[in-house]
């Protein structure tokens, strides 16, 4: 069973930056198209970037130009490299699978406030 662990969020500035970690357990990892989800309260979870087994990526348009998603096959870890942070990015985010097959982690929460 694949396991999902979520790390790096916390409290940051309008303007800052945040680098996000996934790892994740299984040998399956580098053969699948990995996701950076998020849910802000109240709202239903969203899917933010996805990095394909080939390497390519894509963004949704409210973080494209700000987020970088990557990955490490080696270390079955996916990144998430967030610059240009706003208020509305507030949200616990999360990894999984593109779509989504694995259990959630705990998610890291994620706070952009002055």
């Amino acid at each position: 069973q694949v396991q999902l662990v979520e790390s790096g969020g916390g409290l940051v500035q309008p303007g800052g930056s945040l680098r996000l970690s996934c790892a994740a357990s299984g040998s399956i990892f580098r053969f699948n198209a990995m996701g950076w989800y998020r849910q802000a309260p109240g709202k239903q979870r969203e899917l933010v970037a996805t990095v394909y087994s080939g390497g390519s990526t894509s963004y949704d348009d409210s973080v494209k130009g700000r987020f970088t998603i990557s990955r490490d096959n080696a270390k079955n870890t996916v990144y998430l490299q967030m610059n240009s942070l706003k208020p509305e990015d507030t949200a616990v985010y999360y990894c999984n699978r593109n779509p989504p097959i694995y259990g959630w982690g705990q998610g890291t929460q994620v706070t952009v406030s002055s």
